[in-house]
């Protein structure tokens, strides 16, 4: 949003709710299952990720302190490295965001079904799937404050029983299944490379205040401590909450499950505890939508407004929202869920390879602005002598590294063939916007 026109709408509580909401998401449900056969080493590698993505947090609180610019990390790659760095980050991101949506909304769906048993069947899950989708875009183009506070009630709402499982599941847990280190048989630095990206995924989200910088109260506070607060808690839960769910299921049970925290739930207290967590997923899951929804209009709407994207995607309804950006990829993951529905062989292994996308094409906007601080200083200081790089950007350098080792050769090879896809479009608005090459 263009910070000289509108109100600025989103301050640390809404900020806050962004990060948590768009970071508990639907792969934080099933993260107990995915990580269960590497046994305690699961719980290390949590930890150890989530301090990775405590730098990374602080990394990004630096450059929005620095310059607070609508786009989050496609504003400070540009702002680092120049537009066409910052257009293929923009560009990847933006298709990872909307890629990303129709996972979160069948997770929707399946939890909905679970719990009404009427609507099974494909028709209705489809239904299901893309009525989540454009709910959310309908509350998103009401304005930035309106998806602010539904991120806010959706966030805190699904944190009371997540919460009480991370936190009163710590007295039911069976300390015999935590006996083995690394079950799994595979040698050390090859299991924290397969958990990289598992672990990963969850922390997804992490960057998500700086996004709608151009609408929020006092940014170069309210950004940075939502932020590094929003990491914190999610990291917590994810701890904590592996802990119990493996400690409350057997191994054997708990890498089979589907919904571990609902049958984590129903250990503790029944089946009104597993209703009530999967209540929670249903809220998480509308709320990552709204958070991811939010980020899809922003990103585009920034690389438009400097001549990096078409314009439609820059224009502002009369409520101050990229409205066209939003309804264009909304209606791009309506076509991949529909093609999926179509039940396309084909297409169900693209569709697939695009969602293991999602990791690595997240990650690679992380490395980029792991280091991009000191050179947005000399940026926005007119000249001035780049800063030293510290510990803290070194370190979130590194972890982003070793999340994009992990993804494997594959979804990285891919991934470089989906960001150069970009090039033609790069160059047709660059010719059709009469903009002069950079000045390098």
């Amino acid at each position: 949003m263009a910070a000289g026109n509108n109100v600025k709408s989103l301050g640390i509580a809404a900020c806050t709710a962004i990060v948590v909401g768009n970071m508990v998401g639907s792969g934080f449900y099933l993260s107990p299952a995915a990580v269960a056969p590497y046994g305690n080493l699961a719980i290390l590698v949590w930890i150890v990720m989530g301090a990775g993505a405590i730098c990374l947090g602080l990394t990004f609180a630096k450059l929005a302190r620095l310059a607070p610019a609508t786009g989050g990390p496609y504003a400070y790659t540009r702002l680092a490295y120049g537009d066409f760095p910052g257009f293929l980050i923009a560009w990847g991101y933006w298709i990872s965001i909307w890629a990303s949506l129709p996972v979160i909304a069948v997770a929707f769906a399946g939890v909905v079904i679970d719990l009404f048993p009427a609507f099974r069947g494909r028709g209705a899950a489809v239904l299901l799937t893309l009525g989540a989708i454009w709910l959310v875009v309908f509350v998103n183009l009401r304005g930035v404050g309106t998806a602010g506070r539904f991120a806010q009630v959706t966030t805190y709402a699904k944190l009371v029983p997540f919460g009480a499982i991370a936190i009163l599941g710590l007295f039911y847990i069976d300390t015999s299944h935590f006996g083995d280190f690394n079950p799994s048989g595979v040698p050390l630095l090859q299991a924290c490379a397969a958990l990289a990206p598992l672990t990963m995924f969850a922390y997804l989200g992490l960057e998500s205040a700086t996004v709608p910088a151009g609408d929020v109260r006092d940014p170069e506070r309210t950004i940075s401590r939502s932020t590094v607060l929003g990491i914190g808690i999610a990291a917590a839960l994810y701890v904590l909450g592996t802990i119990v769910v493996m400690g409350l299921l057997p191994r054997e049970q708990l890498v089979g499950s589907v919904a571990p925290f609902s049958d984590a739930a129903n250990v503790m207290w029944g089946r009104g505890g597993e209703i009530a967590v999967s209540i929670a997923v249903v809220l998480s899951s509308i709320g990552a939508l709204n958070g991811w929804t939010l980020l899809m209009g922003q990103v585009p709407m920034a690389a438009a407004r400097d001549g990096l994207f078409p314009p439609l995607f820059g224009k502002l309804s009369s409520r101050n929202v990229p409205a066209t950006g939003i309804v264009v990829s909304a209606t791009l993951a309506t076509v991949l869920v529909l093609l999926q529905a179509a039940g396309s062989e084909g297409f169900s292994a693209f569709y697939s390879l695009v969602v293991g996308l999602s990791t690595m094409a997240a990650v690679i906007p992380y490395a980029f602005c792991a280091l991009a601080s000191g050179l947005v200083a000399a940026r926005v200081g007119n000249g001035a002598r780049i800063p030293r790089v510290t510990v803290v950007e070194i370190i979130a350098f590194v972890f982003a590294m070793f999340t994009l080792y992990g993804c494997g050769a594959e979804p990285v090879l891919y991934g470089l063939v989906l960001l150069l896809l970009g090039i033609p479009v790069f160059v047709w608005q660059r010719q059709h916007s009469g903009a002069p090459p950079e000045q390098l």
